[in-house]
């Protein structure tokens, strides 16, 4: 019996392996049999983290390399971008680079999320496999545990989604003037669960993207400024027409509006008729997020010739407009 259990193992026979090498430097009859368990397995146990933990860096290094506006060009979109569809209108000026740069970096931690995840998740697996871990019921477990917090964090999951897409949709910006329904403003801050957003009182809304279901942006393609003009019932309309017409065309020829007019000025005729009086529409396309600005100017240029040419408005009216009221800064 003392012989059978003195004697050495069989696998130090075998040349090449852990077991005849760990025997041939120690001599000891248990370390070469366990050698699989001490040294063999820590050594690919390591391999398989340092493997993880290079490529990991590396993909981290492509996700910025092609999230980073180049240096000196911000007008230039990342690479990341260039197949995505932008909606930025060229009126934001440099807020165009804020836009790009946040709208990047966000889809960027996205993607190093994700990999990290992937990544760690495949080496997680390598290991346990090593080990000699049944992953079956691990599998299961975590299906249950995922499905569990899944109903529980519902709410984040679609706040989430709803984020990426938008992201990826470029739906809205940074610089846009939007109207999500319970709040409306320029955008200041654009995240996957959160859009920021300053009114014109200069309140700060934080809106869940999960909760936005339909968004209304003043900043994309043009915009439409709309001034209805009120007349008393005994002005002549053909004669304030032809005034409010050269009116709008005079003062859509001056700078600075002209460099925001795309279109002439064009007047629709009667509108409205109201028990205070007659309204008479104008409407000019202008560049997106400045309908705002013309608005005030038309109306400040349209009061004074139809004072100049004798109209007076009706008592207790002011020239409006049926848009919503501007933003900050509009």
């Amino acid at each position: 019996m003392n012989q059978l259990l003195s004697e050495p193992p069989a696998c130090i026979r075998e040349t090449g392996t852990w077991c005849q090498q760990v025997y041939d430097i120690t001599g000891n009859d248990w370390l070469a049999a366990s050698a699989g368990w001490l040294v063999a397995k820590p050594v690919k146990i390591l391999i398989i983290l340092v493997i993880a933990f290079v490529i990991r860096v590396l993909v981290r290094k492509l996700i910025d390399r092609v999230t980073t506006i180049p240096s000196g060009n911000g007008r230039k979109l990342p690479a990341l971008l260039r197949p995505l569809r932008e909606r930025a209108p060229d009126v934001l000026g440099p807020m165009v680079v804020e836009r790009r740069r946040q709208r990047a970096t966000t889809i960027g931690s996205v993607l190093k999320s994700m990999s990290t995840f992937l990544i760690y998740g495949l080496a997680f697996i390598q290991v346990l496999g090593e080990v000699g871990i049944n992953l079956g019921p691990i599998i299961a477990s975590a299906g249950i545990v995922g499905v569990a917090l899944g109903f529980g964090a519902q709410n984040l999951v679609k706040d989430f989604l709803s984020g990426m897409f938008m992201m990826l949709e470029d739906q809205y910006g940074v610089g846009d003037v939007v109207d999500v329904g319970e709040a409306s403003g320029t955008v200041e801050a654009v995240g996957l669960r959160i859009t920021t957003l300053r009114d014109i009182n200069g309140t700060v809304w934080y809106v869940r993207n999960g909760e936005i279901l339909r968004v209304g942006n003043s900043s994309q393609g043009f915009a439409v400024a709309l001034v209805d003009v009120p007349l008393t019932y005994n002005a002549d309309v053909d004669r304030a027409t032809e005034v409010i017409a050269e009116a709008a065309a005079a003062a859509a020829d001056v700078e600075p509006m002209s460099a925001n007019v795309l279109e002439p000025p064009e007047v629709l005729g009667v509108e409205s008729v109201t028990p205070e009086g007659i309204q008479i529409r104008l409407t000019v396309k202008v560049r997106p997020g400045k309908q705002w600005a013309v608005q005030r100017a038309l109306r400040a240029r349209i009061i004074a010739s139809l004072e100049d040419a004798g109209f007076e408005p009706p008592l207790g009216r002011f020239f409006g407009s049926s848009q919503n009221t501007p933003p900050a800064g509009g």
